[in-house]
């Protein structure tokens, strides 16, 4: 839906001569294009569902890398069966950051610092992703008005 609006404005030119000249002008301001409302709805269902997939994968590689860091620093049997199954599947996750930092090991404990540098990292990717997805957000004329007001 486009909306013209006219503005009609009428500028008077006094010349020599004892007529008078009268110009008008007509300005017509550029359209606002608006999708419909369903249109925009559901360009933002699909970027909210994208964003809670993003969460919902980090969200698993942050809980798999955490229960690595736990037993390691605990630990763990790496025998046990459950023990070898979250070191196997974090494995991926923590071997791009290993030996950034060098592990601190006291007894049978290790505390794995390239895990919790991953931890991090994958957070601060997700929220940069997040963060890119919601440039392509649709936004009405409204919410930029609003927006635009609380800035300034």
């Amino acid at each position: 839906m486009a909306q013209q609006v006219e503005t009609v404005t009428q500028e008077v030119t006094s010349v020599a001569q004892p007529e008078t000249v009268v110009t008008t002008k007509s300005t017509i301001t550029p359209p606002i294009r608006t999708e419909h409302p369903q249109v925009t709805y559901e360009k933002k269902k699909a970027l909210f569902k994208t964003e809670q997939v993003v969460w919902f994968v980090v969200g698993i590689i942050e809980v798999l890398l955490a229960f690595r860091i736990g037993m390691k620093l605990f630990g763990a049997n790496p025998t046990s069966p459950f023990v070898n199954l979250i070191y196997s599947i974090s494995e991926p996750f923590a071997f791009l950051f290993s030996g950034i930092f060098r592990s601190t090991v006291t007894g049978s404990s290790v505390l794995e610092w390239s895990s919790m540098i991953a931890m991090a990292v994958y957070a601060v990717v997700a929220l940069g992703l997040i963060q890119m997805m919601r440039l392509f957000k649709p936004v009405t004329p409204q919410e930029v008005i609003e927006h635009v007001d609380n800035q300034v």
